[in-house]
C-alpha cells in the first residue's frame, strides 16, 4: 500500500516537538539482543516501519518480539540455536539486517544472511563488514545472494577499517564482544549510535573501551546477560524539526535531544542565519530574518551528517546566494534535487557537488519520496512552499520518523496521509 502525504504550504510552526529514540542505535540494539539468552526489554525504541521489519526478522529466526503497555519492546532469545536470517523478502526492506551478521556469529558462530536492501542512496558494499569478520576467524562465502558464514576458531585480532564505516564497526563489536582474546579496531566508525551499541553490549557484560574514538578495544566474553536499557534520541529527526522551523519561519522547542549530538547541524543552521538555544534536553530554535547561504561538505561523525544532507538543501534553495553542498558518504544522494527542481528550486549538480542558487519561493507540486531523508526534506520543503504538495512513495518517510504527521500538525502544519 502506498502511502500519500499532502501539505499545505506557508504556516509557520509554533510550539514543542519530541524527538523519539534513534532509529539507527534502535535496529542495532535490537540486533545486539539477541546475543543474550532471555528477555531484553528496550526503552524509547520508535515504533517505525524500519523497527517493525526487523522485529518480523526477529520472529522468522525463533526470537518473540512483544511491544509492552509502557510503549516498551520486549525481546525474548531462546537459549536453543537460532534459525538463519535468510528471507529476501524482509531484507531487501531493510539495509541493517546486515547487522544480524555480527551478532549472529556473536551468538552461535554460523549464520547465513540475505544481501540487505534499504534506500537507494549509493554503493554500500559488504566488503569492510566481511574482512572484520574474517578477521576474527570468520570463513565466509556469498553465493546466489547470501552470505554463508561460520567461525569454527575464532580469535581476537587487530582489524583496520578503510573507511570508518558504521555498520561494519557494529558489526565486528558484535562479534567480537563474544570472540577470545583482545581485538581492536582502528579507523572505527565515532557516530553517537556506536557508543550506544557499546554501551549496551558493556551493560550486557561486554568489555569494550574506546568507544566514540578512532581506536576501540573488546575483550571477548563468553556470556552476555538480557536487561533492561534505553536507547538515545535520534539526532537525525531533531535536526530535521529544527529545520523545519528554520525553513517555515516559526520558533520550536526540540525535546528529548542530547545537545553535543547535534552540534554539527547546530553549526550550520546559525551560520545560516537561524537563532539557537541550548539547554541540557532540549533545543530552542528560531528562524532568523532570513536564509543566509551555507557550504556544507557532509564527513563522518562528528563531520556533518549525510543524513541530514537532503534537509539542508531543501532549506538553502531559499537562502540569499549560493550554497555549495559536497556529498562525500554516499554517491547517490542527490536524487532529491529533481524534486526539489519541480518545486522551483534552482540546483545544479556535477558530481558530488551541488550548487543551490537561492530563490525567493518554492511552489506546490507533485513530488516523489526516492528515499528516507529525501521524503523528509520535501516535506520541509512542502512547509515552506506556496500552496499544496503531494508526496508519492511517502512510506520511505514512514521507515525512520515516528508519527511525523502528528509531530509536525501540533506544531501547526497542515499536512496529512492518504494511503492508496
Amino acid at each position: 500500500m502506498e502511502d500519500i502525504l499532502v501539505i499545505e504550504g506557508g504556516n509557520r510552526l509554533y510550539g514543542k516537538v519530541r524527538v523519539s529514540g534513534a532509529k539507527n542505535a534502535g535496529l542495532v540494539v535490537i540486533a545486539a539482543s539477541i546475543m543474550a539468552e532471555g528477555e531484553t526489554i528496550l526503552d524509547n525504541i520508535p515504533r517505525i516501519r524500519d523497527v517493525e521489519v526487523m522485529t518480523q526478522i526477529l520472529g522468522d529466526i525463533g526470537v518473540v518480539t512483544r511491544w509492552n503497555e509502557d510503549n516498551s519492546l520486549s525481546i525474548i532469545s531462546p537459549s536453543t540455536d537460532l534459525k538463519s536470517p535468510t528471507s529476501y523478502k524482509l531484507a531487501k526492506k531493510l539495509r541493517a539486517s546486515n547487522l544480524l551478521l555480527g551478532s549472529m556469529l556473536g551468538r552461535q558462530r554460523e549464520s547465513i544472511i540475505s544481501l540487505p536492501g534499504g534506500c537507494d542512496i549509493g554503493s554500500r558494499p559488504m566488503d569492510l563488514h566481511i574482512k572484520g569478520i574474517q578477521a576474527l576467524g570468520a570463513e565466509i562465502e556469498i553465493e546466489h545472494g547470501y552470505i554463508f558464514s561460520k567461525a569454527k576458531r575464532p580469535a581476537g585480532a587487530r582489524i583496520y577499517l578503510d573507511f570508518p564505516s558504521v555498520g561494519a564497526t557494529e558489526n565486528i563489536l558484535m562479534m567480537a564482544s563474544k570472540t577470545p582474546g583482545i581485538s581492536v579496531i582502528e579507523n572505527a566508525a565515532k557516530e553517537p549510535e556506536i557508543v550506544d551499541l557499546a554501551n549496551f553490549l558493556n551493560f550486557m557484560g561486554a568489555k569494550i573501551r574506546g568507544a566514540g574514538t578512532d581506536i576501540i578495544k573488546v575483550e571477548g566474553v563468553e556470556r552476555l546477560t538480557a536487561g533492561r536499557y534505553s536507547i538515545i534520541p535520534d539526532r537525525i529527526e531533531a535536526g530535521t524539526y529544527m529545520v523545519a522551523a528554520a525553513i517555515s519561519g516559526g520558533e520550536v522547542v526540540v525535546e528529548n535531544v542530547i545537545p553535543t549530538h547535534l552540534y554539527p547541524i547546530i553549526a550550520k543552521l546559525q551560520e545560516a542565519g537561524t537563532l539557537i538555544v541550548e539547554s541540557d534536553q532540549h533545543i530552542t530554535v528560531k528562524a532568523g530574518p532570513r536564509i543566509l547561504p551555507v557550504d556544507i561538505k557532509t564527513l563522518p561523525y562528528p563531520g556533518f551528517p549525510t543524513d541530514m544532507q537532503s534537509q539542508m538543501m531543501a532549506l538553502l534553495s531559499l537562502g540569499e546566494g549560493s550554497s555549495i553542498i559536497v556529498e562525500n558518504v554516499f554517491e547517490n544522494r542527490f536524487q532529491i534535487v529533481d524534486e526539489l527542481k519541480r518545486m522551483g528550486a534552482n540546483i545544479k549538480v556535477e558530481g558530488h557537488t551541488a550548487v543551490v542558487e537561492g530563490v525567493k519561493n518554492l511552489y506546490g507540486a507533485r513530488v516523489k519520496a526516492t528515499d528516507l531523508r529525501a521524503g523528509a526534506a520535501l516535506v520541509l520543503g512542502a512547509l515552506a512552499a506556496k500552496g499544496e504538495t503531494i508526496i508519492e512513495d511517502a512510506n520511505h518517510i514512514f521507515r525512520g520518523y515516528e508519527n511525523i504527521c502528528e509531530k509536525l500538525a501540533n506544531i501547526g502544519a497542515k499536512i496529512k496521509n492518504l494511503e492508496n
